[in-house]
Protein backbone atom coordinates (compact mmCIF):
# COMPACT_ATOMS: atom_id res chain seq x y z
CA UNK A 1 0.00 0.00 0.00
CA UNK A 2 2.85 2.38 1.33
CA UNK A 3 4.58 1.51 -1.99
CA UNK A 4 1.84 2.37 -4.20
CA UNK A 5 1.20 5.76 -2.63
CA UNK A 6 4.42 6.95 -3.03
CA UNK A 7 4.51 6.01 -6.73
CA UNK A 8 1.45 7.98 -6.81
CA UNK A 9 3.08 10.56 -5.14
CA UNK A 10 5.75 10.44 -8.04
CA UNK A 11 4.15 9.85 -10.90
CA UNK A 12 1.90 13.25 -9.50
CA UNK A 13 5.37 15.62 -9.25
CA UNK A 14 6.04 14.48 -12.53
CA UNK A 15 3.00 16.03 -13.88
CA UNK A 16 3.78 18.94 -12.14
CA UNK A 17 7.24 19.42 -13.50
CA UNK A 18 5.95 20.57 -16.68
CA UNK A 19 4.03 18.80 -19.86
CA UNK A 20 7.02 17.54 -21.11
CA UNK A 21 7.87 14.67 -18.35
CA UNK A 22 6.70 11.21 -20.07
CA UNK A 23 8.58 8.99 -18.09
CA UNK A 24 11.76 8.34 -16.40
CA UNK A 25 14.36 5.89 -16.92
CA UNK A 26 16.15 4.65 -13.21
CA UNK A 27 19.90 2.97 -13.38
CA UNK A 28 23.53 3.56 -13.34
CA UNK A 29 25.51 5.36 -15.61
CA UNK A 30 27.84 2.60 -17.00
CA UNK A 31 29.10 4.41 -20.29
CA UNK A 32 30.30 8.25 -21.22
CA UNK A 33 30.41 8.93 -24.91
CA UNK A 34 31.08 12.34 -24.83
CA UNK A 35 29.93 15.73 -22.80
CA UNK A 36 26.26 14.71 -23.80
CA UNK A 37 25.58 11.44 -24.08
CA UNK A 38 25.84 8.31 -21.51
CA UNK A 39 24.89 4.81 -21.30
CA UNK A 40 22.12 3.86 -18.31
CA UNK A 41 21.98 0.27 -17.34
CA UNK A 42 18.65 -0.21 -15.84
CA UNK A 43 17.19 -2.64 -12.76
CA UNK A 44 16.18 -4.89 -15.89
CA UNK A 45 19.72 -4.92 -17.18
CA UNK A 46 18.46 -3.08 -20.39
CA UNK A 47 20.75 -0.68 -21.47
CA UNK A 48 19.65 2.56 -22.25
CA UNK A 49 21.46 5.32 -24.64
CA UNK A 50 20.76 8.62 -23.30
CA UNK A 51 20.94 12.31 -25.50
CA UNK A 52 21.10 14.73 -22.52
CA UNK A 53 18.73 17.72 -23.26
CA UNK A 54 18.93 21.05 -23.40
CA UNK A 55 22.91 21.04 -23.93
CA UNK A 56 25.12 20.53 -26.52
CA UNK A 57 28.78 19.75 -25.85
CA UNK A 58 31.92 19.93 -27.89
CA UNK A 59 32.28 16.99 -30.20
CA UNK A 60 35.06 14.36 -29.66
CA UNK A 61 37.65 16.20 -32.45
CA UNK A 62 37.03 19.75 -30.95
CA UNK A 63 38.09 22.21 -28.36
CA UNK A 64 37.07 20.80 -24.74
CA UNK A 65 35.57 18.07 -26.32
CA UNK A 66 38.09 15.44 -24.09
CA UNK A 67 37.42 18.15 -21.52
CA UNK A 68 33.51 18.15 -21.47
CA UNK A 69 33.46 14.47 -21.37
CA UNK A 70 35.85 14.09 -18.56
CA UNK A 71 33.39 16.85 -16.63
CA UNK A 72 30.66 14.51 -17.60
CA UNK A 73 32.24 11.32 -16.80
CA UNK A 74 33.31 12.91 -13.09
CA UNK A 75 29.44 13.98 -12.86
CA UNK A 76 27.65 10.44 -13.33
CA UNK A 77 29.80 7.84 -14.05
CA UNK A 78 28.84 4.84 -11.71
CA UNK A 79 26.61 6.88 -10.32
CA UNK A 80 22.33 5.72 -10.05
CA UNK A 81 20.86 8.77 -12.30
CA UNK A 82 17.31 9.62 -12.92
CA UNK A 83 16.27 10.15 -16.79
CA UNK A 84 13.54 12.49 -17.05
CA UNK A 85 12.32 12.00 -20.97
CA UNK A 86 9.53 12.30 -23.50
CA UNK A 87 11.20 11.14 -26.63
CA UNK A 88 13.70 9.85 -28.68
CA UNK A 89 16.07 11.59 -31.36
CA UNK A 90 17.01 10.31 -34.75
CA UNK A 91 19.44 7.75 -33.69
CA UNK A 92 16.67 6.28 -31.03
CA UNK A 93 18.35 8.03 -28.37
CA UNK A 94 16.22 8.47 -25.06
CA UNK A 95 16.63 12.51 -24.98
CA UNK A 96 16.45 13.93 -21.21
CA UNK A 97 17.29 15.76 -18.41
CA UNK A 98 19.55 13.76 -16.41
CA UNK A 99 19.55 13.68 -12.43
CA UNK A 100 22.12 12.56 -9.99
CA UNK A 101 23.14 12.78 -6.67
CA UNK A 102 25.66 15.50 -5.52
CA UNK A 103 29.29 13.26 -5.03
CA UNK A 104 30.11 14.36 -2.03
CA UNK A 105 26.62 13.30 -0.32
CA UNK A 106 27.33 11.30 2.52
CA UNK A 107 24.62 9.72 3.81
CA UNK A 108 23.11 6.53 2.63
CA UNK A 109 20.03 7.60 0.31
CA UNK A 110 20.47 10.77 -1.36
CA UNK A 111 18.45 12.94 -3.36
CA UNK A 112 19.17 13.37 -6.94
CA UNK A 113 18.75 17.04 -7.59
CA UNK A 114 22.14 17.67 -9.36
CA UNK A 115 21.21 18.72 -13.64
CA UNK A 116 24.30 17.06 -15.33
CA UNK A 117 23.02 19.17 -18.06
CA UNK A 118 22.82 22.71 -16.23
CA UNK A 119 26.07 21.56 -14.41
CA UNK A 120 28.06 20.75 -18.26
CA UNK A 121 26.71 24.87 -19.00
CA UNK A 122 27.64 26.07 -15.73
CA UNK A 123 31.39 24.37 -15.98
CA UNK A 124 31.43 25.64 -19.29
CA UNK A 125 31.99 22.29 -21.22
CA UNK A 126 28.24 22.65 -22.96
CA UNK A 127 25.94 25.58 -24.82
CA UNK A 128 22.32 25.88 -24.30
CA UNK A 129 20.49 24.15 -26.95
CA UNK A 130 18.03 27.27 -27.67
CA UNK A 131 16.66 25.16 -30.70
CA UNK A 132 15.00 22.90 -28.41
CA UNK A 133 14.60 25.62 -25.40
CA UNK A 134 10.56 25.18 -25.75
CA UNK A 135 10.74 21.11 -25.18
CA UNK A 136 12.10 21.95 -21.54
CA UNK A 137 10.53 21.66 -18.43
CA UNK A 138 8.86 24.74 -17.03
CA UNK A 139 11.89 26.92 -15.46
CA UNK A 140 15.10 24.88 -17.00
CA UNK A 141 15.33 27.10 -20.32
CA UNK A 142 15.93 30.26 -17.86
CA UNK A 143 18.28 28.63 -15.57
CA UNK A 144 20.07 27.35 -18.37
CA UNK A 145 20.06 30.38 -20.17
CA UNK A 146 21.36 32.04 -17.30
CA UNK A 147 24.03 28.79 -16.46
CA UNK A 148 25.23 30.04 -19.97
CA UNK A 149 25.85 33.64 -19.50
CA UNK A 150 27.25 33.51 -16.37
CA UNK A 151 30.22 30.99 -17.43
CA UNK A 152 30.63 33.44 -20.78
CA UNK A 153 31.32 36.49 -18.52
CA UNK A 154 33.47 34.45 -15.94
CA UNK A 155 35.19 33.05 -19.90
CA UNK A 156 34.99 29.23 -18.43
CA UNK A 157 36.38 26.39 -20.43
CA UNK A 158 35.10 26.77 -23.86
CA UNK A 159 34.34 30.52 -23.29
CA UNK A 160 37.71 30.88 -22.91
CA UNK A 161 38.20 30.57 -26.81
CA UNK A 162 37.16 33.51 -28.90
CA UNK A 163 37.01 31.38 -31.69
CA UNK A 164 35.07 28.81 -29.93
CA UNK A 165 32.42 27.34 -32.42
CA UNK A 166 28.95 25.83 -31.42
CA UNK A 167 28.99 21.94 -32.41
CA UNK A 168 25.67 22.33 -34.51
CA UNK A 169 28.01 24.77 -36.66
CA UNK A 170 31.44 22.54 -36.75
CA UNK A 171 29.36 19.24 -38.28
CA UNK A 172 28.19 21.21 -40.91
CA UNK A 173 31.83 22.10 -41.60
CA UNK A 174 32.69 18.78 -41.35
CA UNK A 175 29.59 17.46 -44.08
CA UNK A 176 30.67 20.35 -46.05
CA UNK A 177 27.81 22.51 -45.81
Amino acid sequence: MAANRVAFIFSALLLCAGPLVADVVTGKVVGVSDGDTITVLDGDRVHHKIRVSGIDAPEKGQPFGHRSKEHMSRLVFGQEVDVLWKKHDRYQRIVGKVMVAERDCRMDICSKTLDAGLSQISAGLAWWYRKYAKEQATGDASRYESAERDAIARRAGLWSDAQSTPPWDWRKGRRGG
